[in-house]
């Protein structure tokens, strides 16, 4: 496996999605965007990708503005293209069809090369009681982890 730095983690989406599938996407970016990154200046909390015309673009990704640029420092809300092949968009483009099917950001790394990766998961939302499930079960295994612990 090859190694990765990672830039975020959306928390929130492994919370609220039932991760499918995921892939591995580049991202079109500019200069100032790429030094806050190397930062740690985004977020990916309320983003998502969203298919137009056989391209993929990432929507509502905030990457702060370089704070040691001058007058072309970049816009943090703008929408960035992924780069993704036709073959993968396509594919991508006939789940989300699926109702109740979004694709989202599930993290943002930089790959060994120094290439800035998207990782995005085809997702389906959970309900409210699976989400309370999945809390509970947590609970348990720790409740556990920590009486085997005292046991020893």
């Amino acid at each position: 496996m090859e190694k990765r730095k990672n830039i975020t983690v959306n928390k929130k989406a492994f919370h609220d999605y039932e991760i499918v599938e995921k892939h591995e996407a580049g991202i079109v970016l500019v200069g100032t965007e790429v030094k806050s990154l190397r930062q740690g200046k985004v977020s990916l909390k309320e983003s998502y990708v969203e298919i137009r015309l056989q391209e993929a673009f990432l929507l509502n990704s905030n990457i702060t503005q370089y704070s040691n640029a001058s007058y072309n420092n970049h816009e943090p809300r703008r929408k960035r293209k992924l780069l993704l092949n036709k073959r993968e968009i396509k594919k991508l483009e006939r789940k989300v069809k699926i109702k109740g099917v979004s694709i989202i950001p599930l993290r943002m790394y930089f790959n060994k090369k120094g290439f800035v990766k998207v990782e995005i998961g085809i997702a389906k939302g959970k309900r409210l009681y699976e989400k309370r499930q999945v809390i509970k079960e947590r609970d348990i295994k720790r409740e556990m982890d920590r009486e085997l612990k005292n046991y020893r």
